[in-house]
Parts: C-alpha cells; structure tokens; sequence
C-alpha cells in the first residue's frame, strides 16, 4: 500500500528535506507550498509537481514523464526530465536535462544551464526513468505566451551549480557520494544555443555496441581538453533508409551497424575541429567503425542532416 505523504513534501518553512535513492522508485511526486527549503530527490520518479514554492532550492533526480512548476518564484533547481514545463513562475534558474523542449507559459525571468550532477546511483536511475544521457535539450526553449519586446527566459552564464543548489550538509542525504564538477557529470555539458566560438563543425556518430556510451565520453573528454566547444548530443534510432539521408555515400559502410541498436552523435566547434577529431579518432578508435566529417564543408552539412533527421526522428 502506497501512503501518499511518502511521496509528498507540503508546507514547509526553513527545512532541509529529501529522499534517498531507492525510496521513490518510480512512484509520482509532488512537492507544494514550501518556502525557503532545501528539497532533494535523489532517486527516480513517474511525474514530479511543484506548486506554490518560493525561495527553494531543489534537486530532483531522473523524472520518466513531466516535472510541472506552477506559481512558483525565486527557485533554483537541478532535474532530469523527459518533459519540462513552467506556468505562473517568476525568477527560477533550472539546471536542467530534457529529452524534449522545455516549455515555459505566462511565465518571466526564468533562466536555463545544463545539468551537472553524479552520485554512484544515478546511471542507474536515469535507465530506470528511460532517459538517455545524451538527449537534453535544455536550451531549445519553447515560450507559450511570448511578449513583444520582451525575453520571458534566457540562459545562465554562471556552470557553477553549488552557487544555486548547495551540497546537503545534514543527516541522512549528506550520506549520498554527490560530484558536481564538470568532468564528473553523468550529462555531458553541452553549449546548447549558446554563442559559438567558431564557424567549424564537426559530426561524429559512434554506432551501438558494448562501449558506445563509454566512447563518446571519452571522445568528449579529449576534445574538450583541447578546447573545443560539444554543442549537442543526441542518441536516437537510424533505419537503413535512414542512413544514405545523412551519411550519403558512406552509407553502405554503416547500414549493418544500424541494427544493433542506437547511435550516438555528437557535435563540435572550434577552429580544425574536424582535422582534430578525425585525429583523436584515428589514435584513440582505431578499431571502432565511426563516422566522423571529412572537412569543413561537408561538416556544417553533416550536422544539418543528423539534426534535422533526429528531430523528425523524435517528434520535436
């Protein structure tokens, strides 16, 4: 028998309060009329509602469906999603990571990062909530109620997430092993619709198999050492049809991989971005079938196709 007030944090004032892992485990959410509260959920969880919050600070771990702050202000939180929407808010700055576009209604100063965030558990929780770490698109945000003249949300400036929502320092949650550095964070920091620092793309696709996740980290990890900007990520499934529409005529080497499951593409920039990653690529891969552009101008056209098919792909 599920007791409701389990899955509920209502009414309170100056506290800090939170579920460990394991202790939501999929059941619904809701968190209600709290002012001035640290609130952390550090499991996974169906759908999350906030209503009638002001001045917390929140974490919420993966959500398999929607997490819904309505009259909520002044708010900072860090969440995994598979959907994301705001109604009546003001002033709330959300670290998030979102498999679809965040929506924000009749609301005003809301502000978006990425989000960044690991504790031992969450790998597990974010597969137990069908997300995949490399599906956010935090920043392609979607205003219902737009105003003339106006900018009802904007992104943050500021990575630091500590600056937002503090690290518990009491009781039971001080117990979860939490990192929050950049290089840490199971969600790769992606630049999103930030401003670029160069006009040269480059697209590699790793194709499923045991180490694809690992890879693409790894991959990450090299080019941002070397200064280059992720701008996105994306996993998604690819038909054999699908292939010759954004590999063109390398498609025929590719089609068999497609079967085996999703691919991961990612995007970078920066100056020689393609002569650097084919670099890494052909050092660190040798032995793994990738996709990666061969020069520049082929390379703003192989981000156009991916996207624009991954898009299609997932509806968005």
């Amino acid at each position: 028998e599920v007791d409701v007030k389990d899955y509920m944090f209502s009414g309170l004032k100056d506290q800090t309060v939170g579920r460990l892992p394991g202790k939501v485990a999929g059941q619904q959410f809701v968190i209600q009329e709290c002012e001035n509260c640290n609130i952390y959920i550090f499991d996974h969880s169906a759908a999350v509602t906030i209503d009638d919050c002001t001045s917390c600070r929140i974490f919420l771990g993966p959500v398999k469906g929607s997490v819904f702050f309505r009259d909520c202000k002044d708010c900072k939180c860090i969440l995994a999603c598979q959907q994301f929407r705001t109604r009546d808010c003001r002033k709330l700055d959300v670290f998030l990571c979102c498999a679809t576009q965040p929506i924000i209604e009749s609301s005003t100063g809301i502000k978006f990062g990425c989000f960044q965030y690991y504790y031992p558990e969450l790998p597990l929780q974010f597969k137990n909530a069908g997300l995949s770490i490399f599906n956010n698109t935090w920043s392609n945000v979607h205003d219902f109620t737009p105003v003339e003249g106006e900018n009802n949300w904007g992104l943050l400036s500021n990575h630091i997430i500590q600056d937002y929502v503090p690290l518990p320092d009491s009781g039971e949650l001080k117990a979860v092993r939490i990192y929050t550095d950049i290089n840490r964070s199971l969600i790769p920091l992606t630049q999103g619709q930030r401003q670029k620092k160069s006009d040269e793309l480059c697209l590699v696709v790793f194709f499923a198999g045991d180490y694809t996740t690992a890879n693409a980290r790894k991959l990450i990890d090299e080019m941002v050492a070397k200064g280059f900007l992720l701008i996105q990520t994306k996993e998604v499934t690819m038909k054999p049809e699908d292939a010759s529409r954004v590999f063109h005529e390398k498609a025929s080497g590719f089609v068999h991989l497609l079967e085996k499951g999703p691919v991961v593409a990612l995007e970078f920039n920066g100056d020689d971005a393609v002569k650097e990653c084919n670099a890494v690529i052909n050092t660190v891969f040798s032995g793994t079938k990738v996709f990666v552009s061969e020069n520049k101008t082929s390379a703003a056209q192989d981000v156009d196709n991916f996207y624009n098919f991954a898009d299609i792909q997932m509806g968005v």
